[in-house]
């Protein structure tokens, strides 16, 4: 009865359509778009059964495929909305399927677009969808005409077409797998073509289709696919990142031909894990945990021993670090030799993220191979020298970190047999950056048998003075940091070696970059040996430093390294080089020859002044230094103020000058030493004051005035008048300060005048003095003419009437007669000190 009821109903609906039917030939569009719209209403308005509605859609169907060629887009429109209406609701959509799939491929699957509107191309292939979802697997018959819609559909202009289709194409692999696997790879190409659209969704949708067309279809566009989603891990959207994770993860899971792609899928999902999203850092992490766990189940036979008597932990584990589980592991240890070189590779690209990417990878796989790492350690060192000095910083740190745990897990025995050849044959940078790593991921115990190894490489002349670059040295005291921070007490046995590294440091051109770096290195050092600070350092090994640095001392010129750390170790030792004048004289007395370069000379007597500034704290510390004076000036002073040609003659005469003024003010000399080396000294220094060098005559004057001082009475007439005619000069000098400096010089000479210095026989000497004296009266300076005035009274004293005579012959030639009152004055008033005129005077009291 049931079935009478729905054929009675069916028959009643046909008889109400045939009229409208008909009108759907009709050349007027408006006549066939109310046809249609009367049809519509006709159909879903009488609530008909499935039975029923079976029936009518069996008339209905052919007029409606004819009408999505209709010229007017309503009416095209109205027809898709039937058609859809009736397959969602009659019991048996199939029976349409000869008739619809194929008009469908008429309309979408031409290489030209056929269907001008974008909302009915989009209900086209929602019908589409509709059609795999209630037809299923008896869609298999239609295989071509399917794939042939959907290649054209998933790259059409519209995105919501793009979207829909590959929501059909999925579908449809899901629905028949056992048909779908002969085409599947004809749809990777419009897929790969669409993946990098510009809307997320779309490319969403297109990664999602993808892992269903190639976990349903042929598993060998995978290799077709790879490249792209790849790519794909660097977009800017999480949620396109996480699909090609989670895409990732179900293949590995469950692609057919899973094991053999392994070495190309798991580097995928392993860079999801160091995403910088937590969640899809965590997908990542449990989809591959998972994929861990099957395989070790897979693989249970294999894995038995392992499991039976366990992996042994690893001592020094990293800290905070969660170790993969024993499937994880072994995936890694059998593909590690497939993925390194793609990621050696891909860690040199041009493009910084995927860098990035292939660093962070590289840190994953490590973890995970442990000491598997060891066969590939010529690779990994490789790599890791390149990618250390990249210039993205995440790069550089992902780098170290992967160094670090390679000292985690490899021998140390394995990567300085070739990390320390590596560095001997080329000195670089890199080679010491991962050495350090290395270093700071091993541990004391495990380093301790090597640590003289390590430091006798390091401190190699090839190696410590391989590159005078501020990031080389650098990474050079980076080296000693890490030994003496992870080895700490141990380091005593290589303490000589790191000094002799620091101060090479020290020594090169790029150490004011780098000072306080090596001196708190040089502290750690100190410290770990439970000394106080850095002199103690230089106390213990001063010995050997100063004949290590002082080998080659007579073959030393301004180039000379050696120079420079010999420079470096006595100015640096402080007081404890006053411990070791008997080892500096020598190399002083060698260097300072005259015959040697006279760029290195220059350099020795910088360093030999700042010694002399502060001899308390420097080479009189122990108050021995009087014992070696002696010899400082006879044999490198003295003959080092001799003249030559050149400026850089000129500045080595005028360093000498200031050393020796500065051994003078400083109290280096007794006034017994200076008596002894007077007659050595006096006529060199006089020479010294017709310098170029302001500074040279400036010192001069006062060195041969501390001289004055000194000699006292000493000194016979011969000697006194030799000096004062240098002196008398240096009144006419162009820098008041040396004027003024040659005035009281001779101030001085006048009281070392002693009953020797017989007036009458040096009279014409005591003339040429005054008169010289007198015309400086007259000087503008008025500072250098209080000067002469008061030195012209203390000269009253030898001979006055000789000095007034002088005096009244030019004292109407001057415009400052007041002075010449006042000496004049003066004279008079010391009279009864002179009643007679004697041809040998008494000698003045000096004190």
């Amino acid at each position: 009865m049931a079935a009478e009821g729905e054929q009675r109903a069916a028959s009643e609906v046909s008889q109400a359509l045939a009229r409208h039917l008909n009108c759907l030939n009709d050349d007027n569009k408006n006549t066939r778009r109310r046809a249609l719209a009367a049809i519509q209403k006709e159909v879903e308005d009488k609530r008909l059964s499935s039975g029923a509605l079976q029936e009518v859609f069996g008339e209905l169907l052919r007029p409606l495929l004819r009408c999505l060629a209709d010229p007017m887009e309503k009416c095209r429109e109205v027809s898709i909305q039937i058609i859809t209406y009736c397959v969602t609701n009659v019991p048996r959509p199939e029976e349409s399927l000869p008739y619809l799939i194929p008009t469908i491929s008429q309309r979408l699957g031409h290489q030209e677009i056929t269907e001008p509107s974008e909302e009915l191309r989009l209900g086209l292939s929602q019908l589409l969808t509709l059609l795999v979802e209630v037809c299923g697997r008896k869609l298999g018959p239609y295989l071509d005409e399917m794939v042939r819609i959907l290649q054209r559909t998933i790259v059409d202009p519209f995105p919501e077409v793009k979207k829909e289709s590959c929501r059909c194409a999925a579908n449809y692999a899901r629905a028949i797998p056992e048909h779908f696997h002969m085409q599947s790879e004809s749809l990777i190409k419009p897929l790969m073509q669409t993946i990098s659209h510009q809307h997320s969704k779309v490319r969403i949708a297109v990664i999602q289709t993808t892992g269903a067309v190639i976990q349903h279809g042929n598993g060998k566009s995978v290799d077709d696919a790879l490249s792209h989603l790849a790519q794909r891990l660097f977009d800017d959207s999480p949620q396109v990142r996480q699909a090609v994770t989670v895409v990732v993860g179900n293949w590995l899971l469950e692609l057919r031909d899973r094991y053999s792609y392994f070495h190309k899928l798991m580097p995928l999902l392993l860079s999801s894990c160091s995403d910088e999203n937590p969640d899809i850092r965590q997908i990542a992490l449990d989809y591959w945990k998972k994929v861990g766990f099957q395989w070790e189940s897979e693989n249970e036979d294999d894995l038995k021993d392992k499991k039976d008597f366990g992996d042994p932990y690893p001592s020094f584990y990293p800290a905070g670090v969660e170790r993969p589980g024993l499937g994880c592991r072994e995936l890694i240890f059998r593909n590690l030799s497939k993925i390194l070189p793609a990621v050696s590779h891909d860690i040199t690209d041009w493009v910084a993220g995927t860098r990035i990417k292939a660093a962070q990878l590289l840190v994953i796989l490590l973890m995970h191979a442990e000491d598997h790492t060891t066969q590939h350690m010529e690779l990994v060192l490789s790599t890791l020298y390149r990618s250390c000095l990249d210039e993205e910083k995440k790069v550089v740190h992902n780098s170290i970190k992967a160094a670090e745990l390679i000292g985690t897990f490899v021998n140390p025995e394995v990567f300085l047999k070739l990390i320390l050849p590596a560095l001997q044959k080329s000195p670089l940078a890199s080679h010491l950056m991962i050495l350090a790593a290395f270093i700071r991921g091993s541990s004391r115990e495990v380093l301790k048998p090597h640590l003289h190894r390590i430091a006798d490489g390091i401190s190699q002349t090839e190696i410590c003075q391989g590159s005078e670059k501020v990031l080389y040295l650098e990474q050079l005291l980076c080296c000693l940091q890490s030994l003496i921070s992870i080895c700490q007490q141990y380091c005593t046995d290589i303490s000589l070696h790191c000094m002799k590294v620091l101060i090479t440091i020290l020594a090169s051109s790029a150490s004011e970059n780098l000072y306080e770096k090596v001196q708190d290195v040089m502290l750690s050092l100190a410290q770990v040996q439970g000394l106080n600070d850095h002199l103690d350092l230089y106390r213990q090994h001063m010995q050997e430093l100063m004949q290590w640095t002082s080998q080659s001392h007579d073959q030393w010129t301004n180039f000379s390294i050696e120079r420079a750390q010999y420079e470096v170790l006595v100015s640096e030792s402080g007081p404890v080089i006053g411990e070791h004048l008997d080892q500096l004289l020598p190399v002083l007395k060698t260097c300072l020859q005259t015959t040697k370069d006279p760029q290195m000379r220059l350099k020795v007597f910088t360093m030999l002044s700042k010694l002399l500034l502060k001899p308390s704290k420097t080479v009189n510390s122990k108050g021995q230094f009087h014992v070696h004076s002696e010899t400082l000036i006879k044999d490198i002073l003295v003959p080092n103020l001799k003249w030559q040609a050149g400026r850089t003659a000129a500045a080595i005469r005028t360093i000498a000058v200031s050393c020796l003024w500065v051994l003078f003010q400083s109290d280096g000399l007794s006034p017994q030493e200076i008596l002894q080396i007077k007659d050595i000294l006096m006529p060199t220094i006089l020479t010294t004051l017709e310098e170029d060098s302001k500074t040279s005559r400036l010192m001069s004057c006062r060195i041969i005035r501390a001289l004055l001082g000194a000699c006292d009475n000493h000194l016979d007439p011969d000697q006194l008048n030799k000096i004062y005619l240098e002196v008398l000069k240096r009144l006419d000098d162009a820098s008041d300060e040396v004027r003024i400096t040659a005035a009281k010089t001779i101030s001085l000479w006048f009281k070392c005048i002693d009953g020797r210095y017989d007036r009458t026989t040096y009279k014409a000497h005591l003339e040429f003095l005054y008169r010289g004296l007198l015309v400086h009266l007259d000087d503008p300076d008025t500072n250098l003419q209080t000067t002469v005035l008061d030195v012209l009274k203390e000269a009253s004293i030898i001979y006055p009437s000789l000095l007034v005579q002088e005096i009244e012959a030019v004292k109407h030639k001057h415009r400052t007669a007041a002075y010449c009152d006042q000496l004049l004055q003066h004279i008079q008033l010391n009279k009864d000190n002179d009643q007679t005129e004697s041809t040998s005077p008494p000698a003045p009291d000096l004190q």
